[in-house]
């Protein structure tokens, strides 16, 4: 059962995703924020990361950035998730290190076929 780690601040989004995810056979642990998102990539190695960009301690970017510079941590492939996706959002998420991108609200075919492509499935 591969994992997946969701930082994401908003717990309406946070457990709707999860439940869903769940549903389709992965194992998911969360994060609130940023920095929680980083600890538990550093502890429990998931096999993806959906990062949501606006996250409060530490944003997105951020995190994305620090999981990046790791040699363990930056091979797990991370989508970027923001509500507020202005033109260039996909480019600045992929120059923080991203490995795809994604707009809210999710719309879970579009983002399973992301996942699948970069887990290799």
């Amino acid at each position: 059962m591969q994992t997946i780690l969701l930082v994401e601040d908003n717990e309406m989004n946070r457990d709707m995703l999860s439940r869903r995810l769940i549903r389709k056979g992965y194992r998911v642990i969360t994060a609130n924020d940023g920095l929680q998102g980083v600890e538990l990539a550093e502890t429990e190695r998931p096999d993806l990361i959906l990062m949501d960009m606006s996250l409060p301690v530490m944003d997105g970017w951020e995190a994305t950035r620090t999981l990046k510079k790791s040699a363990e941590l930056s091979v797990i492939p991370i989508i970027a998730l923001t509500a507020h996706a202005m033109a260039g959002d996909d480019q600045k998420a992929f120059q923080a290190g991203c490995d795809d991108f994604d707009t809210k609200p999710v719309v879970l075919d579009r983002l399973l076929h992301k996942m699948q492509e970069l887990l290799g499935k």
